[in-house]
């Protein structure tokens, strides 16, 4: 098997995640898994898939293929903490602030930090890329409407 290199995976990465979920006008893919939502991007021999179940509260899975072997991969979970939040919204300014830059912090989610208007994104992460975990929150006017925890690396 081919090894994908730090730099190779950075740079897919990115394309990966601005060509998915973050970009609302992705088209979602035919599901691999029962009630499953799936999104798929190739460029060149790599290859990016993830696939979540839920919507409000969800779980999910991305996988790195590498001609067709996996090579790295990421699970999440993220929920809303108040019942009153609107879901809508908030996950429309989450995929507003995954599309941001994020050179500044691993590329597994969004930026350090997004702020607009009243909303403000934050995201933590320890490690690299061979071997990290992380969490990001949603904030409005100051209160945390959102956190999700997601771990990943290398697959061999």
């Amino acid at each position: 098997m081919d090894k994908i290199t730090t730099k190779e995976l950075t740079d897919f990465l990115d394309k990966a995640n601005k060509n998915t979920y973050a970009n609302k006008d992705a088209p979602k893919v035919l599901s691999t898994r029962l009630k499953s939502e799936d999104y798929h991007f190739e460029k060149g021999d790599l290859i990016y898939h993830d696939t979540y179940f839920g919507s409000r509260d969800f779980l999910g899975e991305e996988v790195v293929y590498k001609n067709n072997e996996p090579v790295w991969g990421m699970n999440y979970y993220g929920h809303i903490l108040l019942a009153v939040t609107d879901e809508k919204e908030l996950y429309d300014f989450l995929r507003e602030a995954l599309m941001q830059e994020n050179s500044d912090i691993l590329p597994v989610r969004g930026a350090k930090s997004y702020q607009k208007n009243d909303w403000e994104y934050k995201n933590a992460v320890n490690g690299k890329l061979n071997q990290f975990t992380g969490a990001e929150e949603i904030y409005r006017t100051g209160v945390l409407l959102y956190r999700a925890y997601y771990h990943g690396g290398f697959i061999e």
